[in-house]
This record gives structure tokens, sequence and C-alpha cells, in this order.
């Protein structure tokens, strides 16, 4: 593994309080760039769907709002909440919009991508809805195209591996 991991990072949650990623040390989590007005949006569906299903076992998904792709996330914090909140009932913990790529690209995002710290599973985020799977110990140990659901046997089987 590259230098650092997940747990180094701070990022502001949706109503832009801090959160060190530490404080989910020992949970296996799933890290997704999310958009309320994309062909993938329906995935919100499975994604509280895998949360309720395994979060009781040390399971959590971050929810990263980005307008990178064709401005499907316009939104303020505020509207991205209530959206979540009022069409997917979304009870994960999601975080303030970032940038997840090119010029602006947040910090946290560029570790995930960037071949240095993640060898692995590294480069650019193509689209809306890209998965990391990262595992209790903080490593990256796996990442899944916006074209996985998150529903989809091979997600479910690498979760409930790293579950135990």
């Amino acid at each position: 593994m590259g230098d650092g991991c997940i747990y180094d990072f701070e990022m502001k949650d949706i109503d832009g309080n801090p959160v060190k990623l530490e404080v989910y040390k020992g949970s296996v989590v799933f890290i997704v760039n999310v958009a309320s007005k994309c062909g993938f949006t329906s995935q919100y569906k499975g994604l509280q769907e895998l949360y309720e299903k395994y979060k009781d076992r040390g399971f959590v998904i971050l929810g990263f709002p980005a307008n990178n792709f064709l401005k499907q996330e316009p939104g303020s914090e505020s509207d991205i909440k209530e959206f979540c909140s009022l069409n997917y009932n979304v009870t994960f913990p999601m975080f303030s919009k970032i940038s997840v790529k090119g010029k602006e690209q947040d910090g946290f995002y560029k570790f995930l991508t960037e071949k240095e710290t993640n060898p692995g599973f590294s480069g650019k985020i193509k689209w809306n809805f890209t998965k990391f799977l990262i595992n209790r110990e903080g490593d990256i140990v796996d990442r899944f195209s916006p074209l996985t659901k998150p529903d989809s046997a091979k997600v479910i089987k690498r979760i409930e591996a790293e579950l135990g």
C-alpha cells in the first residue's frame, strides 16, 4: 500500500461539520461519489438497502456528492440532503459536495485515484457512482464501476468477505 490511509483525512459532512474519517476505523467502508440527476441515481436505493443490511456488522457507506459530470449535482448541500431523504430515505453518512477529478480535485479523491497511494485500484473517476471498498484496516481492497449496481452479486460477495 502507498503512503497514508483514508483515516488521515478530515472531510465536511453534508451539514458542514468536520468529520475525521478515523471515526470509521474498524468498519468496512464503501465510498461512493454520488449525484442527484444521473442515470445511475437510482443506485441510492441499492446503497441504502446494503447499508441497512450490513450496518450492524460494521459496514458503512460514505456518499460524496460531486458535480463533475454534466453538472448532475447542481444543488446546494441542503438540496442534496432533502433529495436523498425524500426520494431514497438515505440514512448513511453524506458529505459536502467535492470535486472528484480535474484541477479542483479534492485531496481525498486524489488519494483514492493516484497510483502512488492506491496502486491496486487507481485511475481517474470516469463517472458518478464509482465505488471503493475499504477493509477494516483502512486499505483499499476493491473498486467497482458506476455500471456495477450496489446490490450486484460481486459487490455483496466482496463486502461479506471483508465483514468476515
